[in-house]
């Protein structure tokens, strides 16, 4: 840099900051009329549009759909999660004699409610057929035989039985 004595640059830049300072006193007086300010201000807000924020990503009735679905989908992680009576297999018979209370299905229940001519039938059953519904069986009683009331189908198939009692 080229300094004088007094400490006054006299290069090049010494000259531009004289005329920079002449052209901002100049200026200094000088105001652009609202409207063009206001158009400006418009121009620049068309051209570079304001980014929306991640929750303005969705409207409203979106939210509040999305929040629904969430929620369903707590309701049945918990009920997924609880806490099931657990199914014991124990000493006890799974079937009892229960003096004609209720029937133990031994098929579908959409096959026993469509059935339209389902007929009860009293029976003696063999203890060793009755087996396979937990009815126990040891090698003294293996020949006395049930009384069970059986709910046949039309075609003689066998859709639910109640045993009674034992011969």
């Amino acid at each position: 840099m080229d300094m004088n004595r007094n400490g006054i640059n006299d290069g090049p830049d010494a000259k531009l900051s004289a005329a920079f300072a002449a052209l901002r006193g100049e200026l200094a007086g000088l105001d652009a009329p609202p409207c063009v300010e206001k158009e400006l201000m418009q121009a620049f807000k068309r051209q570079h549009k304001p980014k929306r924020r991640w929750y303005q990503v969705l409207s409203l009735p979106q939210w509040g759909t999305a929040g629904a679905l969430c929620s369903l989908t707590v309701v049945v992680l918990l009920l997924a999660q609880a806490p099931h009576e657990a199914v014991r297999v124990s000493s006890q018979p799974l079937v009892s004699f229960d003096n004609g209370a209720a029937f133990v299905a031994l098929d579908t229940l959409e096959r026993i409610e469509a059935e339209p001519d389902a007929q009860l039938v009293e029976a003696e059953v063999p203890r060793t057929a009755l087996a396979p519904l937990g009815v126990p069986v040891s090698p003294e009683n293996a020949a006395d035989t049930v009384r069970a009331e059986m709910l046949v189908a039309a075609d003689g198939h066998p859709l639910a039985v109640r045993l009674s009692s034992v011969n």
